[in-house]
Formats: C-alpha cells, sequence, structure tokens
C-alpha cells in the first residue's frame, strides 16, 4: 500500500512538473513569435473613438483619433523591457512582481504605450491572485476585448483600443455590481496619483 502511495506521489508530482514546464516552453515560444503574429486591429486604417479623462479622473469627453502605431524599435525605445514584451507581444509578468498590485491610492491607471485612460482607483479590488485587478473600466470605449487560446484554454485578452496593447484578461469572478476581474500587468499601466485637491472634488461613482 506504501508503494501504491509512493509510486502516485512521484507520478503526480512528475505530472504537475511537466505541464509547468509544457507551460512554460509555450510561453517562451508564444513571447519568441508574437512579433510576426499581428494584433486583431493592426490592418484596420480608421480612427477610434476613446473617452478622454484629466489626470484627476475627470471625463472630459469622447473624441475621434487615428491608432498609435509605432515600429517595433520605437516601441522598444519607449518601453523598458518587461514593458514591450507585456504591451506590445502579449506576455505576462509573474504574479505578485507587479508594483501595483498592491497600490490602492486614490488616482487614474493610463495605458504605458499611449497614455490612454484605462481604469480608476474606484474600481481597484484585492483579487489574491497577484495582478492589479478592476471589477471594470474607466470607459468600455478605452479598451477592447478578443479570444485568447493560448495555454490550452479559452480566455478573453484586453486591450488598449488606442494602441492595441495587452493588458491583459477579464474573467467572470469578479465582485458585484458587474462581477468581473480585469487581471491587468503593472507594467502595462502607468499610475497617476491624484492630489488631495482633485480627490475632493472627484464625483462619488
Amino acid at each position: 500500500m506504501k508503494d501504491i502511495s509512493r509510486r502516485g506521489l512521484i507520478f503526480g508530482g512528475a505530472t504537475l512538473g511537466g505541464l509547468g514546464l509544457l507551460f512554460g516552453v509555450q510561453r517562451v515560444l508564444s513571447s519568441a513569435f508574437a512579433d510576426d503574429e499581428p494584433t486583431p486591429t493592426s490592418n484596420d486604417p480608421s480612427p477610434v473613438t476613446v473617452i478622454r479623462f484629466n489626470d484627476a479622473g475627470e471625463r472630459i469627453g469622447p473624441i475621434s483619433e487615428k491608432r498609435v502605431r509605432k515600429t517595433k524599435q520605437e516601441w522598444k525605445k519607449q518601453l523598458t523591457p518587461l514593458s514591450y514584451d507585456v504591451a506590445r507581444r502579449a506576455g505576462t509578468e509573474w504574479a505578485y512582481s507587479g508594483e501595483l498590485d498592491k497600490q490602492y491610492s486614490p488616482g487614474l491607471y493610463r495605458c504605458i504605450c499611449c497614455d490612454n485612460a484605462l481604469f480608476d482607483s474606484s474600481s481597484k479590488f484585492d483579487s489574491g491572485t497577484g495582478w492589479p485587478s478592476f471589477w471594470k473600466p474607466i470607459a468600455d470605449e478605452n479598451v477592447y476585448e478578443h479570444k485568447d487560446i493560448s495555454l490550452g484554454m479559452v480566455r478573453r485578452e484586453v486591450s488598449c483600443k488606442l494602441c492595441d496593447a495587452h493588458l491583459g484578461h477579464v474573467f467572470t469572478d469578479g465582485p458585484e455590481p458587474t462581477g468581473l476581474r480585469y487581471c491587468m500587468n503593472s507594467v502595462a499601466l502607468r499610475f497617476i496619483p491624484r492630489t488631495a485637491a482633485a480627490s475632493a472634488t472627484q464625483p462619488s461613482t
């Protein structure tokens, strides 16, 4: 009986190890070839409509703009290696490694690539996953979702509407009132702290 248990433990450990190796290899391969994969709207020349917000989180209104397009070299010059891997090549930062995971100060979260307003601190919550999580974007018009079938599962990838930057994924296990969890990468976001004066005039949500 002990031998059977021991063999089961060894087999189970080997299986988990093999799966971890498989996912690791798949991530490396996906990252290696990601530069050759066009983003879903990369060939669409039409402008997009996004909602503009000032740094205090106040809504300015809709604006029609051309999509932000840059070469790989231009993105690499603008971004850190990790931000480039995540935002432009659909990579993922390690859980609990991002500096915005435990950031709960009042403020605005903008796209690291184009400064498009994406999330407000009022919708941020502690999901316990190790990634910054929000129950809604600051404006539905500022992001878009599409199917992601990597890692052997179907997920909803979330990207910036203005520049197609990969931000993370959205899941249906979030809190009310939306029941959604926008699981984002810290390195794809830029946090703008809200001053005390701005916080005092910020409308409640």
